[in-house]
């Protein structure tokens, strides 16, 4: 049997299972998006805790995926559920690059604006929200677009633990010697990371453009 046939006569299954993991990749990512840019902002007010937020991203990447599943696993609420435990530990992977990127953002927004806008009476939060965010925009949306790529390929794993996506047909092939089946399950999984990727690119080039 044909690659395409496998995938025409599963055609139901693997779009379920598509659905699953972008199911997981965009709870994920809303999460890492709503802790991250903060944590990022926090940064550029109290640069003296810089170096342990990103102390602990940056330990929290170099843990092996099936490693994190593991040491989530016993905590009550999260163990209980793993699509829970897999949103949790794909947001967690997330953060490193938002809250860098956020940081290195703003951190790079020329004083100059900065005292112009103080000079115009507007207020810390109105210089945040209508200068330093809107200039930081591109940047930030860097950190985003390497985020996303990641919880993709990441989210593979979740399968492990039972929590669904595309990973499935890739641990069912490599479990019965099933190239179809691993293909079914990763050739997807890669033109999901392409296509994000190249989305989110499209919208960093326009946002560049817009600056100019």
């Amino acid at each position: 049997m044909s690659l395409l046939e496998f995938a025409l006569k599963h055609r139901i299954e693997i779009t379920t299972l598509s659905l699953e993991h972008i199911r997981l990749v965009l709870w994920s990512m809303l999460f890492s998006l709503l802790i991250g840019i903060p944590l990022g902002v926090l940064l550029t007010r109290r640069p003296r805790l810089r170096a342990v937020v990103l102390g602990a991203s940056s330990v929290v990447q170099t843990i092996p995926s099936l490693a994190l599943f593991g040491l989530l696993l016993p905590t009550p609420w999260l163990g209980a559920r793993a699509d829970r435990l897999t949103i949790t530990a794909l947001t967690l992977y997330a953060l490193l690059p938002i809250v860098r990127s956020t940081y290195t953002g703003i951190s790079g927004v020329d004083p100059s604006v900065l005292e112009v806008a103080t000079g115009m009476g507007l207020t810390a939060r109105q210089i945040l929200w209508k200068v330093e965010i809107p200039l930081a925009f591109p940047v930030i949306l860097s950190g985003v677009r390497v985020a996303t790529v990641i919880t993709i390929g990441v989210a593979t794993i979740a399968a492990a633990i039972g929590a669904g996506g595309l990973g499935e047909y890739i641990f069912r092939g490599l479990a019965m010697v099933d190239n179809n089946a691993i293909l079914a399950g990763a050739i997807p999984a890669a033109l999901m990371a392409l296509l994000a990727d190249g989305a989110l690119g499209l919208l960093q080039r326009s946002a560049q453009w817009r600056r100019r």
